[in-house]
């Protein structure tokens, strides 16, 4: 078994470069099913998911390249083989094959996603949005059915303004006969950024970004080339992190106004940060102020950063509280960081958090994606040593973590250990 082990009280100082969004990586890669010829995408992020998705794109016939974060995909000898089991079961992004492999096909067998377990997350509204432009939806022997004789436009109203679904319906949507209108649709960056590259290969989606998406169809897409943005929620990791232990950390390749709600919570912290064009530097910070967070769809406050801010929170002046009103099962991370002395607790779907207190190294385990990012910054603070299990989750979404963190002064590494070994700390 692979695990992290992480020295605590180094702090860090340099600059860490940002890699591309793995949350529009995940629905890049499967968009490029619906072109006619190669589709290249730069900046995709170094992270398990990625190459999950290259290998599921390989099993339907594609011929996929993936070096030095460039991916190529050429699409055209690929066939609606059924995926009911397998790499599907790796990543909850999988759903996102449902919607471009029935723009194509106009049918698809997909497995069930994987992936973190958040507490329940339907896909509902994904679902509502395939009926509704046409195709016949069932669930056999624990996989997804799609059938359509032909997709035509239709106005969808999302019941939640969920990505996932905006995303997975905008796939569908671009070869459908008419016009499409998602209402009520998600309105974060990694959707603008989606819509950029369908646009880029012939499609006609306006309004990406606000609440009301406008999709005329197209009869077929066709190659381009596309650079991904940087990732919102590695680049608040970072800040983060430089909050609680840096002696001035420069975050690059970010864009600074998808960080606005980051920003602002760190600021009421008392953590002074300077942006740039395309950069935020963060100061050393030595006494942190209690605050209130409530996380909310963009462009509030990001469900993925509040397990990290927690890990912050522990080292603040009085209770905080951290209210997820996306997923109330995000909490997991909080018995964690109580081995290692946090005083934290959770009551319903708000975590209360006491500090200052001093993190002490322990054998802990990451439950999940940001779970496991919370749990190396407690490292990264605490005092001796700690040992993360379960690290697969944390690869599956921050590029070359180690090697970022030992460039700003780290001492962290990876180790593999028996599993006899492995005795879970009570």
């Amino acid at each position: 078994m692979d695990v992290y082990k992480i020295n605590g009280g180094n702090r860090l100082k340099g600059t860490v470069k940002i890699s591309g969004a793995k949350n529009s990586a995940v629905a890049l890669i499967p968009a490029s099913i619906l072109a006619n010829s190669s589709v290249t995408i730069g900046g995709i992020p170094e992270i398990s998911d990625a190459w999950t998705l290259k290998a599921l794109l390989e099993e339907i016939g594609g011929e996929v390249s993936f070096e030095n974060g460039q991916m190529t995909i050429d699409p055209k000898n690929m066939l609606a083989i059924p995926l009911p089991n397998g790499n599907v079961k790796k990543l909850r992004a999988s759903y996102y094959l449902m919607g471009a492999m029935l723009g194509r096909f106009k049918k698809a067998v997909i497995g069930l996603p994987g992936g973190c377990f958040l507490g329940p997350r339907p896909i509902d509204q994904h679902i509502k949005g395939f009926e509704a432009l046409g195709a016949k939806v069932t669930n056999e022997h624990g996989a997804i059915y799609l059938r359509a004789e032909e997709l035509k436009g239709a106005k969808i109203y999302l019941d939640v303004a969920s990505v996932g679904a905006t995303i997975n319906i905008m796939l569908a949507a671009v070869r459908a006969e008419g016009r499409t209108v998602i209402e009520n649709a998600a309105k974060e960056p990694e959707i603008i950024d989606v819509a950029t590259l369908l646009n880029n290969m012939g499609a006609n989606i306006k309004g990406a970004g606000t609440s009301v998406i406008r999709i005329d169809g197209v009869d077929e897409l066709h190659g381009t080339k596309h650079t991904i943005i940087p990732d919102r929620i590695e680049a608040a990791t970072f800040m983060i992190m430089a909050a609680a232990i840096g002696d001035g950390v420069t975050v690059d390749n970010i864009i600074p106004f998808h960080l606005e709600a980051v920003t602002a919570k760190l600021r009421e912290m008392g953590v002074e940060v300077i942006e740039g064009e395309e950069s935020v530097f963060i100061s050393r910070t030595d006494v942190l102020q209690a605050v209130d967070v409530k996380t909310l769809v963009y462009p509030g406050f990001p469900t993925d950063v509040q397990q990290p801010l927690s890990v912050l929170m522990t080292q603040a002046i009085g209770a905080s509280k951290v209210t997820d009103t996306i997923y109330t099962a995000r909490f997991k991370h909080i018995d964690e960081l109580r081995r290692m002395n946090a005083s934290a607790k959770v009551e319903g779907n708000t975590a209360i958090i006491q500090g200052p207190t001093k993190l002490h190294g322990s054998k802990v385990t990451a439950t999940d994606l940001r779970a496991g990012a919370a749990l190396v910054l407690a490292g990264l603070i605490a005092e001796g040593e700690t040992e993360i299990r379960d690290i697969y989750h944390i690869e599956r979404g921050y590029s070359s973590l180690i090697e970022k963190l030992c460039a700003l002064g780290a001492n962290i590494r990876r180790e593999t250990i028996a599993v006899s070994t492995i005795k879970r700390a009570e």
